[in-house]
């Protein structure tokens, strides 16, 4: 196995990306040979490959095996949650959320692929595009992930023609730039034989485009939020007492987008009270300048009343506030939402009561078409909702935002994860909030 020099890798950029696709379509064998390829597997590891799969009769190590303890997990039962792997080449570092392909825990593709700056959507080429490949293509398309890659495998079991590929590979395209997708490219591959994968296929000529392995090392990687809306979700106030420092009170948190810096003029919200920064510690030590995803602890001119939940913002670029929020989401749960669904709505670190007023619609994966009012959304499901919420939420649109433009629902019974949402316009018009009141004590 190739080693990569400290040197070597602070040069190169860092690519987060998932990878989605139906039951058996061989996204644990791709996942392996992409490993296995690119020598990314430890020594121990391949050697316990090989021992399980000679054990079994096979030839040829299996190398769905790198990643199948997600498999063996589900086959017991257990609750199966997205798999985080990292790996690195000398042009460009990577973390691999791998999702489970069966339609039961989509759930699971829209956390992996909530981070992600390109989603790898798996197909068949003797299935072509299923329903399960158009919900995916849809959730990244919600999640505006900006670059999709359509990967036809098993290219060797349809004899590597270049008609099947072009078949899929034009109606995924069409259906996917519909859903407003900005960049899809299509590799076709044979995850098990190991053709466009990381070495180019000596077995299709005809295409002339980059490996999959090429193709993540150079696709642009736009994920610098250091020049979008600050803001920093407040995750802790830090109150010494001690000695040391009698007077020290720092509003500790990671910093969701943006830059912040000493001296610049800042409001809280929801409460709207401005003051300005008078110190920013990193690490223990005072800096000028602090920016996104670093976790720091802003310090200001003003005592303020600032708690846990509470948003930091530029003065001059402050998101307004609402009570009302119109947004798409994935619901994830058993368990459908319906219109009068009381919830707890988590935005950032603040948690708040909220009540589910209007199902406008829930979108049709088949032709994109959306179904009116359907009243509630079951396991799966995208749509639009419309929520009131018992406390002020400074809230961005997604399109501006992941970061804050995002939430989730929960149940207020159990704690459950109900729905994943994202703010502001997607794929239906927004209608105005309906009328009415709620007599169980959860009307806003």
């Amino acid at each position: 196995m190739s080693t990569i020099t400290t040197e070597e890798l602070s040069a190169t950029t860092l690519l987060r990306f998932a990878t989605a696709g139906s039951v058996d379509d061989g996204k644990s064998t791709l996942v392996g040979r992409l490993l296995h390829d690119s020598k990314s597997v430890l020594t121990d590891q391949l050697e316990a490959v090989q021992r399980v799969s000679a054990d079994r009769g096979q030839d040829a190590p299996d190398l769905a095996l790198l990643t199948d303890g997600l498999r063996a997990e589900r086959e017991q039962g257990i609750t199966i949650d997205v798999a985080y792997r990292y790996f690195a080449t000398p042009r460009r570092r990577f973390i691999l959320a791998d999702t489970p392909g069966h339609v039961q825990y989509t759930r699971n593709m829209v956390t992996g692929a909530s981070t992600a700056e390109l989603t790898v959507v798996l197909v068949d080429a003797r299935n072509g595009v299923v329903e399960q490949t158009r919900r995916h293509a849809a959730i990244a398309a919600l999640l505006r992930v900006p670059h999709v890659v359509l990967a036809v495998n098993k290219m060797d079991l349809v004899e590597y023609k270049e008609t099947v590929f072009a078949a899929i590979a034009e109606e995924f395209t069409a259906y996917a730039s519909e859903l407003g997708v900005p960049e899809i490219t299509a590799i076709p591959i044979s995850a098990l034989a190991g053709d466009n994968v990381v070495e180019p296929s000596a077995n299709m000529d005809w295409y002339g485009g980059p490996t999959f392995l090429e193709h993540l090392e150079s696709v642009p990687v736009a994920h610098d939020l250091s020049h979008c809306h600050a803001r920093l979700p407040v995750q802790y106030v830090i109150r010494p007492q001690n000695a040391e420092h009698p007077d020290y009170r720092g509003y500790a948190g990671q910093i969701a987008a943006g830059t912040f810096r000493v001296g610049e003029s800042v409001t809280v919200l929801p409460s709207g009270r401005a003051t300005k920064i008078s110190g920013i510690d990193l690490l223990g030590k005072p800096v000028r300048t602090a920016w996104t995803t670093q976790s720091v602890t802003l310090l200001l001119e003003d005592d303020i009343d600032i708690s846990r939940g509470d948003l930091i913002v530029p003065s001059k670029d402050a998101p307004a506030t609402t009570q009302d929020i119109e947004a798409t989401v994935c619901h994830v749960a058993d368990a459908p939402l319906t219109v009068g669904h009381r919830v707890l709505l988590k935005h950032g670190t603040r948690t708040v009561k909220a009540i589910v007023k209007d199902i406008p619609s829930r979108l049709t994966l088949d032709d994109l078409s959306l179904h009116p009012h359907p009243g509630q959304l079951v396991a799966n499901d995208i749509g639009r909702v419309k929520i009131r919420t018992a406390e002020p939420l400074p809230v961005d649109s997604y399109a501006d935002s992941r970061r804050t433009g995002s939430f989730i629902l929960i149940d207020p019974a159990d704690g459950a994860t109900l729905t994943a949402g994202m703010v502001g316009e997607s794929f239906a018009a927004p209608e105005p909030v309906k009328d009415g009141t709620d007599d169980d004590g959860w009307d806003f």
